[in-house]
C-alpha cells in the first residue's frame, strides 16, 4: 500500500520507518518546514513537500502525524477524496476527519516516541474507523506494524491518553525533580536508575497495586518526618512529597 505522511516530527518519523520496514511504500512526506520534510523523506526514500506543494493523489493512505492543534489545518489542506485518511492523536475526535473522505479513522500509538531512537520500542496501537469495514482495514494495517492492537473509540482513547500522561509525563517530571535535588545536594542520580528500571520491570508480571513499597504504606511517621525536614529548602518538592505520601497512605488504609 502507498502512503503519504503529513508531518515530520517524532510520530511521523517512527511510524514512517515502521511502515516502510513492513512493506508499505511511502510516496511523500509533507511538513510545514521543508527542511524537516526533506530529512525524513531522505530516510524514507520519497518526495518531500511543504504545504505550498500539491499533495500526491495516488496514495492509498494519508497519515496525519502532527500536533493535536495542527490536525484541523492539515484537514483543510487535504483535498476531499475517498482514500483512507488517518490521524494519530489520542485526544482528538475521529469526527475531525468526517468531511474529508468517506473512509477515515485513527491509528494512535500509545507510546512515547522519539525520532532519534535507533531501536523502535514496542508500540500498542489504538484504532477506530467511521464504519466496521474501515475499522477492519485499519486493524490490518496496525497488525502489520505491532503485536498489540485494540479498538478504542474517542472516549476510550481520551481516557487512555489521560492515563498515559499520568504514567509517563507525570512520572518523568518526578524523575526530573529528583535529579535536580540530587544535583543540588551533590548526589549521583545515576545510583537511582537501577531502582527506576526494576520498578518499571515489575509491572510486566504484577499489578502496581501489589508492589507498592515505602514509608507511606508502612505508616512510618519517623522516616516521613525526616524526609520532610530534608526538604525544608525545597518547598515544591516538599509539597509533592507530602501530597503523594497522603495519597498512598489513604489508598492503602
Amino acid at each position: 500500500m502507498q502512503v503519504v505522511i503529513i508531518g515530520s516530527g517524532n510520530t511521523a518519523t517512527v511510524l514512517g520507518k515502521l511502515l516502510k520496514g513492513n512493506g508499505f511504500h511511502i510516496n511523500q512526506v509533507i511538513s510545514r518546514n521543508i527542511k524537516h520534510a526533506e530529512t525524513l523523506a531522505n530516510d524514507l526514500n520519497c518526495v518531500a513537500s511543504d504545504f505550498s506543494s500539491p499533495i500526491d493523489d495516488t496514495a492509498d493512505i494519508y497519515l496525519i502525524a502532527v500536533s493535536d492543534k495542527g490536525i484541523q489545518e492539515v484537514v483543510n489542506y487535504i483535498p476531499k477524496n475517498n482514500k483512507l485518511i488517518l490521524h494519530t492523536a489520542g485526544s482528538v475526535s475521529i469526527k475531525v476527519l468526517e468531511n474529508v473522505s468517506n473512509q477515515f479513522g485513527v491509528l494512535y500509538p500509545l507510546q512515547s516516541l522519539r525520532k532519534e531512537i535507533d531501536v523502535i520500542p514496542e508500540i500498542p496501537f489504538l484504532v477506530d474507523g467511521n464504519n466496521q469495514e474501515v475499522v477492519e482495514m485499519i486493524m490490518q494495517i496496525a497488525q502489520k506494524i505491532s503485536s498489540q492492537v485494540a479498538i478504542a473509540n474517542d472516549e476510550m482513547r481520551l481516557k487512555l491518553h489521560l492515563s498515559a500522561v499520568m504514567v509517563n509525563n507525570f512520572t518523568n517530571h518526578l524523575y526530573t525533580m529528583a535529579a535536580h535535588y540530587c544535583k543540588k545536594e551533590q548526589l549521583e542520580f545515576d545510583l537511582l536508575k537501577p531502582l527506576i528500571f526494576e520498578t518499571a520491570n515489575r509491572l510486566k508480571f504484577v499489578h502496581p497495586n501489589d508492589v507498592q513499597t515505602g514509608p507511606a504504606i508502612r505508616n512510618d511517621s519517623d522516616t516521613i518526618e525526616q524526609h520532610k525536614n530534608l526538604l525544608e529548602n525545597y518547598p515544591d518538592l516538599k509539597e509533592m512529597y507530602t501530597y503523594f505520601t497522603k495519597q498512598i497512605s489513604s489508598f492503602y488504609l
